[in-house]
């Protein structure tokens, strides 16, 4: 008599089956480690642009940070240098960054507060951490922001914290009607009103002194004012100064 359903054993029951031998692993496939959260990761060489041979900084890996107040016409410029150079380049805005936060974002409209003040400090270790990364690659970089001269810790020296010794800063600063004039043009969280603007004008004032290379764009164009930071660049490299 048969018990069961397909073999022998008691009625309502099946057999147990026989162990199986474990699965060898895919012939061709290797694990590959998981790179570290910071540090080289291994990329292709990059094709260079071709631009026209001029006097600057040339195929020079550089880590740039362009200084000036709201309207100084920073973030242009700087996308503008990145984009033209002879070699890769990354442009890292600290308000694009700041603007990552949706829910909770401190508004620079409502004033400098606590809140405003710990968004902005994530905010520049971020695109220190990025910074660091493409520069570990062999990728140039420029960040923008507005760093007041009378706040050198958590200003310059703070860029310089996060990104490393040879941060090279260089200021914009045109004329006051020239930043309202810019300003007014902007809308949204990026357009200040005319006194706060003023108010960070005349403190940018203070980098007069300092030894920074500082460009007047008050009559010049993105790329005059990007082949002007390019030349300032090149000087700064061949003369180093301790900033």
């Amino acid at each position: 008599m048969q018990h069961g359903v397909g073999g022998w054993g008691p009625p309502g029951q099946h057999p147990a089956a026989p162990p199986q031998p474990p699965i060898p692993p895919a012939q061709g496939w290797a694990v590959t480690p998981v790179p570290e959260a910071t540090g080289h990761i291994p990329l292709p060489p990059p094709a260079p642009v071709p631009v026209p041979a001029a006097p600057g900084t040339g195929a020079a890996t550089l880590a740039v940070l362009l200084i000036g107040p709201a309207g100084a016409g920073k973030t242009t410029v700087a996308r503008h240098w990145a984009s033209t150079r002879q070699v890769a380049t990354a442009h890292i805005s600290l308000d694009d960054v700041r603007e990552w936060v949706c829910a909770g974002f401190a508004d620079p409209q409502a004033g400098w507060n606590d809140h405003s003040e710990a968004q902005y400090r994530l905010a520049r270790r971020t695109c220190g951490f990025a910074a660091r990364n493409f520069l570990a690659n062999g990728i140039s970089c420029i960040l923008d922001d507005a760093v007041f001269p009378d706040r050198p810790v958590v200003g310059l020296g703070g860029w310089k914290r996060h990104v490393g010794p040879h941060l090279l800063p260089v200021v914009l600063l045109p004329g006051l009607e020239i930043v309202l004039e810019r300003n007014a043009e902007r809308s949204g969280n990026r357009r200040l009103s005319d006194e706060e603007v003023a108010r960070i004008h005349g403190r940018m004032a203070g980098w007069y002194g300092s030894g920074l290379p500082i460009i007047d764009n008050s009559h010049l164009d993105v790329q005059a004012t990007a082949r002007a930071l390019d030349e300032a660049l090149a000087r700064a490299i061949s003369s180093p100064a301790p900033w």
